[in-house]
């Protein structure tokens, strides 16, 4: 079996871009994978037209061949462009080996190892009595955990106003209350985005009673393991980080010196099924839970779920499909008509499935690429911040 074609669709689905590739056999077998790197898709494009100049001809069931060579094969490696690209073709590819050999991914990674796949919903409000009421509607829907957080950013007159100090303190109210309502049993976390400094990170976590969280999200960025390192030593609350990570060696300090509890991978941008095998035996001999990021479309809410079948050390799915983010758009039936079974706090893969399970009516691909920015945060004295 050779490559004859590979297409790549930087095209609006819904309410956003999604980098979708399609890599095409001459057996008629072809695969379907996706790109993270949200916000900077055409990048993502170019460098998968790059690959598919020496990827057309080769055998795509040489799946750890053909990602070590698309690695090495430049003189410069990494970067998240480079390995956005890897990763929805990384992803093609084994959806293309699942199909030639009938089976379901998942058994290309060892087998199943859960019947289904744990997820967590996310959702938030615009008071404290708001974000304590959606934690008790997500519970009630059936999800075990959860992300809560208060919505900060912005004033009516200025929505991309964001003031670190300013937000610390009602969050910790809320989640205060949210855990109050909810009581012990449910997990409980908070995504902060990485717009915070260790110090405003430390007090943030120092104003809530103990088992207020469960985990903290992205506190700070992640460029300097020694920034975690220093706030490691403010707070005993579990740290998630990992979705920005583009690497299995982005993931080495965080992993060897106990940064991260729950490693935030991001099948789609940190190459594809064969890296993130690396990363999760390696969290597994460090007793670190996968818990994977996944904002995504049906193909990545696929390719994560396979992966997450396969491992053992296992959390829960990020899935954006609750009473907290209710909007379909996502996960839009007429362009994926076939796709994973979403139900309340689960994903249940199709045993009889080869490949990812999945579908994609190419003619439904017409929505042209719209340029796309995330918010530019400030303060209020004008200087940037992160969002």
């Amino acid at each position: 079996m050779k490559i004859t074609d590979i297409k790549n669709y930087p095209v609006w689905v819904g309410q956003r871009n999604q980098m979708l590739v399609k890599i095409e056999t001459d057996e008629g077998i072809y695969g379907w994978g996706e790109s993270g790197f949200s916000g900077r898709e055409l990048a993502v494009s170019g460098m998968v037209d790059h690959f598919r100049e020496w990827l057309i001809g080769q055998d795509p069931m040489r799946r750890g061949r053909i990602w070590q060579e698309m690695y090495r094969g430049q003189y410069f490696e990494g970067g998240r462009t480079i390995t956005g690209a890897m990763s929805a073709i990384d992803i093609a590819l084994h959806d293309i080996a699942g199909k030639k050999l009938g089976v379901p991914v998942y058994q290309l990674l060892g087998g199943k190892q859960r019947d289904w796949i744990p997820t967590f919903a996310s959702g938030g409000g615009n008071t404290a009595d708001e974000v304590a009421e959606m934690g008790k509607a997500i519970w009630d829907q059936g999800f075990k955990a959860m992300r809560l957080n208060l919505q900060t950013i912005g004033e009516v007159n200025d929505p991309t106003l964001f003031e670190p100090r300013e937000s610390i303190a009602p969050t910790a109210e809320a989640l205060i209350k949210a855990r109050e309502l909810l009581g012990l049993e449910p997990v409980v976390g908070i995504d902060y985005h990485h717009r915070l400094s260790v110090a405003e990170a430390a007090s943030f976590l120092q104003m809530m009673p103990t088992h207020t969280l469960d985990f903290i999200e992205e506190p700070i960025r992640d460029e300097s393991p020694e920034a975690y390192e220093e706030l490691r030593k403010l707070t005993v609350v579990p740290f998630a980080i990992g979705e920005e990570f583009a690497s299995k060696w982005q993931f080495l300090p965080y992993i060897e010196k106990g940064l991260t509890n729950y490693a935030r991978l991001d099948i789609c941008n940190v190459g594809g099924f064969t890296e993130a095998m690396k990363v999760a035996g390696w969290a597994e001999a460090h007793y670190i839970d996968m818990m994977p990021h996944n904002p995504l479309g049906p193909i990545c809410v696929a390719a994560t779920s396979h992966f997450a079948a396969a491992i053992a050390n296992f959390s829960w799915l990020e899935i954006r499909h609750s009473v907290g983010e209710p909007d379909t758009n996502f996960y839009q039936s007429d362009v994926f008509p076939v796709q994973p079974t979403i139900e309340p706090g689960r994903i249940i893969l199709d045993d009889n499935a080869p490949g990812l399970g999945i579908e994609v009516d190419e003619a439904s691909l017409t929505e042209p690429f719209k340029y796309w920015e995330a918010p530019h945060l400030h303060r209020r004295d004008g200087s940037h911040t992160n969002w």
